[in-house]
């Protein structure tokens, strides 16, 4: 039986870039986890441990702490594209290279009223998601850009319900009509050009997601993740599909009968494990 080195790629994982502008008394900041990983003709460093073909992951590191600088750091999209396109068009050997940002957020610290200007506190809100390919196809460079988010923390205290499911000798629970509906969502879109403001769309979508979950009267997770998913295809036409993941964090009442206290949809139990886990992709067809 013959035995043969399947797909393989190398990379740096999760380098923290911080980058500082610091042009005027107010200074700005940007927070990022970056991954790179390069795909190539790299079987010699597998099959006899030639390395005259690998960048090394080092190498890596260095070039998203300088791209910070140079080229700056408009938005996780721009930055992450500028990467990307460089490993591929600039480095012998490298055919593909994938960029993974993460964005984490700063607030400022609000002194006598005012925004301080060079000191900041983290926010607790969501962590901005960022994954670009570029790619020499038959010497022509391709680029695939999606945008995403991950840990929005999300609850709607009724406007809920969970009824009418299958039922075996193994189910015990009890259908409702009304119940808190949490979650920590992920969301991952992809962009059909990068002819886009990416500010503007990340800001954008996740205001789509915030409102549906608000608005919809769910009937199942399931449900409202559709809603969701196919109001920001509707809204944004940039967007070819978008995947959500969302774990269902239950809350459940807690019986205050023993203490002689009536609990009508008031205190509840915030139940960390297990969990339900809700997974959906709306696409726009034909998908671009």
């Amino acid at each position: 039986m013959a035995i043969a080195l399947g797909s393989s790629q190398y990379g740096k994982a999760e380098t923290r870039v911080v980058r500082i502008v610091r042009d005027t008394p107010r200074h700005e900041i940007v927070d990022l986890n970056v991954t790179t990983a390069l795909r190539g003709d790299f079987a010699d460093a597998h099959v006899v441990g030639d390395q005259a073909k690998v960048l090394p992951t080092d190498t890596q590191k260095n070039t998203a702490f300088a791209y910070a600088k140079e080229h700056g750091i408009a938005s996780v999209e721009t930055y992450g594209l500028a990467l990307a396109r460089h490993f591929v068009a600039d480095v012998e050997f490298v055919t593909s290279a994938t960029v993974e940002i993460e964005q984490y957020g700063w607030s400022r610290v609000v002194v006598d009223g005012a925004e301080h200007d060079h000191t900041w506190v983290r926010s607790g809100e969501e962590v901005r998601t960022a994954a670009v390919t570029a790619e020499l196809v038959a010497g022509e460079m391709r680029t695939e850009v999606h945008g995403g988010l991950k840990d929005l923390v999300i609850l709607k205290s009724t406007g809920s319900q969970f009824r009418g499911f299958l039922r075996d000798r193994y189910t015990t629970l009890p259908e409702t009509d009304d119940r808190v509906l949490a979650t920590s969502l992920a969301a991952t879109w992809r962009f059909g050009s990068t002819d886009v403001d990416w500010g503007r769309a990340y800001r954008g979508i996740k205001a789509v997601l915030l409102r549906e979950f608000a608005t919809v009267h769910s009937l199942a997770l399931q449900q409202t993740l559709w809603h969701m998913g196919r109001a920001v295809l509707e809204e944004f036409d940039a967007v070819t599909r978008i995947s959500l993941r969302a774990p269902n964090r239950h809350h459940f009442l807690v019986d205050l009968r023993p203490f002689g206290l009536d609990n009508p949809g008031e205190v509840f139990h915030a139940a960390d494990r297990p969990y339900g886990l809700i997974e959906a992709t709306v696409v726009r067809q034909p998908e671009a």
